[in-house]
């Protein structure tokens, strides 16, 4: 579903990614992990046609990605680009408008279970409660690809786990690629299929999960340490 193909990203003089290759399918929760500065939010960008690579390339089902690529992506920023102005109904408004299979129902489905009122204005909403606006938007698209940058960044950890089970039933991983970049590995490893660890812009381990529990008897967290020794 998403490939890379000798994928080198540089901004200037530095490289974020180096000739990174990778094959990602659908029907999974993918975790990307690494520390700041690794690379992570630059292949999520990469994927959504938000930047383009340097050298190399990225595909979506064997088509080369660009901007168009957005109507197939639903992309969950690290960054508030929102209208602050806006309350949180008129922003799902806004979002339905701009994207052909945004789901009003399933919008206001998480909105319900994410507690948000529709009346709240974004500029009064606390920083958790933006990141919980945040994955109402991007869950409510039925877009094949899903990617998720630090979605539970903000998030009160005494929620964390609720809002991640919360997940499961909110994507249809038979139609459905998630991509999440998180440092709150612990909270998401009980959903996750995969993990791609990556650093200094190259990509250093990509296991199925079950089998590092079953073959290693690591959890993620143990094996990222092994890893990154």
């Amino acid at each position: 579903m998403i490939s890379f193909q000798q994928v080198t990203k540089k901004y200037r003089q530095k490289v974020a990614l180096d000739k990174v290759n990778l094959k990602l399918t659908e029907g999974k929760i993918i975790g990307l992990v690494g520390e700041n500065g690794s690379g992570k939010s630059t292949m999520l960008k990469l994927i959504a046609g938000l930047t383009y690579p340097t050298k190399g390339e990225v595909l979506i089902n064997e088509k080369t990605v660009n901007r168009r690529s957005a109507s197939i992506v639903s992309y969950l920023s690290e960054l508030d680009e929102y209208y602050r102005f806006y309350n949180v109904e008129k922003t799902i408004a806004f979002y339905a408008s701009q994207f052909s299979d945004f789901d009003l129902k399933k919008a206001y489905d998480i909105l319900t279970f994410m507690k948000l009122d529709p009346e709240s204005k974004l500029k009064e909403l606390s920083k958790g409660n933006r990141g919980r606006l945040k994955i109402v938007l991007s869950l409510a698209r039925n877009a094949p690809i899903i990617l998720m940058d630090e979605p539970l960044s903000g998030l009160d950890p005494m929620v964390r786990q609720s809002i991640v089970k919360g997940l499961l039933s909110f994507v249809d991983l038979e139609k459905q690629l998630v991509l999440i970049t998180t440092h709150e590995i612990r909270d998401l490893e009980t959903i996750l299929d995969e993990v791609i660890a990556i650093k200094d812009g190259t990509i250093i381990g990509h296991h199925n999960v079950e089998q590092l529990r079953e073959e290693q008897n690591l959890g993620i967290v143990e094996w990222m340490t092994t890893i990154y020794e």
